[in-house]
C-alpha cells in the first residue's frame, strides 16, 4: 500500500459502490474518491459502517441522536425499494460515519452533488 494522501488536512481514499441502492446517482461498480474526516452535513452521500459490520455509500438525511444518546445520522438509500438503510437499522452513530463522498472517478466520472 502507499501513503495516503491528503486534501486541506483530510485523508482522501476510494470506495467502490455494490448493489443498486443509490441509483440513478450511482451504480453497482462506481468508484467514488472519498473525504475522510470531512464534515457531513444533511443531503451528503457518505461511506459509513451498520452495526452489525456491513459498509454501505447512504445519503446522510438528518442528525439524531442514537439510543444511548450519542451523536449520530440517519442514513437513507436514493432508492428506498432495493437498500437497506436507517429504516432498517436505525440510527448510526456518528463515529461510524467514517467519510463523504466527493466524485465519481470511474466509469463516468462527475462530482457527487449533496441534496438540500
Amino acid at each position: 500500500m502507499g501513503r495516503p494522501s491528503f486534501m486541506g488536512g483530510r485523508r482522501v481514499g476510494l470506495a467502490r459502490v455494490e448493489g443498486d441502492s443509490m441509483r440513478p446517482l450511482l451504480r453497482a461498480g462506481d468508484l467514488l474518491v472519498v473525504l475522510h474526516g470531512a464534515r457531513v452535513r444533511p443531503g451528503a452521500v457518505v461511506v459509513a459502517r451498520f452495526v452489525d459490520g456491513t459498509w454501505v455509500v447512504k445519503r446522510a438525511t438528518g442528525a439524531r441522536r442514537t439510543r444511548a444518546g450519542d451523536a449520530g445520522w440517519w442514513l437513507l438509500s436514493d432508492a428506498p425499494e432495493v437498500g437497506v438503510d436507517s429504516r432498517h437499522r436505525g440510527v448510526v452513530p456518528e463515529r461510524d460515519v467514517r467519510a463523504v463522498v466527493v466524485a465519481r472517478l470511474w466509469p463516468r466520472p462527475g462530482r457527487v452533488p449533496r441534496v438540500r
